[in-house]
């Protein structure tokens, strides 16, 4: 613990992510490739809190764009969600990872009620805890989700691993000639409309200071390498900081 600089974090995980090169669903290959890329940094002792997304299942935006209520496609895609998280904790638990799965929406059943003070306690004795159903609320993307439960838990840094290794000014993918940032404050972010996350979600990160980092997490060690405060990707924070 003593080389690591961040203790109690969390990370943001894409539903996408989950597909690799499949068109939907999970392809199994990746939970366990994130649990590889997981396991020095539970082993190191730091608490870990992860956020998942559904959009490899649903993503109620697309729904809306088709016709369907937004509120009934966003509780769609909060269910993926789950689905998500419960394949991450199997992973997980058969990597010898300790987890728990808790979500913003009631499921007894097949996971915890989502409670701050319960969370905490899970991290602290080494659990997982992987948060599901996103606030529980329509119109809130998981992004926002992750900077809620980031603040509540008490994190000292979120982390999004991404597809790409940073925040760029345009789109690397199209622009072989976009620059990558080190790091850029929050308000930058807003006023150049750079697509870190959604304004919900940097607001509420700049509001509370909290550290956002953007990273490849295809890269080997790339978390572990985050947590001991290396800059793998791009670091936003406040410009008073």
């Amino acid at each position: 613990m003593a080389d690591l600089k961040y203790n109690r974090v969390l990370l943001k995980l894409s539903g996408e992510a989950l597909m690799g090169d499949q068109d939907f669903g999970i392809d199994p290959s990746v939970p366990t490739r994130l649990a590889n890329e997981i396991r020095p940094v539970y082993d190191a002792g730091v608490q870990i809190a992860v956020v998942i997304g559904g959009g490899n299942i649903f993503r109620g935006v697309q729904g809306a764009a088709g016709g369907m209520d937004r509120a009934q496609g966003d509780s769609m895609g909060m269910l993926a969600t789950v689905i998500n998280a419960l394949a991450l904790q199997d992973t997980f638990e058969q990597a010898g990872m300790d987890s728990r799965v808790m979500s913003a929406i009631s499921m007894r059943q097949i996971a915890e009620p989502y409670i701050r003070r319960r969370a905490i306690r899970h991290m602290e004795k080494g659990r997982i805890v992987i948060l599901a159903a996103g606030t529980g609320n329509p119109f809130f993307t998981t992004d926002t989700g992750a900077a809620l439960r980031a603040c509540e838990v008490n994190a000292q840094i979120l982390m999004k691993a991404t597809n790409v290794d940073g925040v760029y000014d345009s789109d690397p993918k199209t622009n072989p000639g976009a620059v990558k940032y080190d790091t850029v404050t929050y308000d930058e972010v807003l006023t150049k409309n750079l697509k870190v996350m959604d304004a919900a979600a940097i607001a509420l990160c700049r509001d509370n200071s909290m550290p956002l980092m953007i990273f490849d997490i295809n890269g080997d060690g790339n978390f572990l390498h985050a947590v001991e405060g290396q800059n793998v990707g791009t670091v936003v924070f406040d410009k008073e900081n």
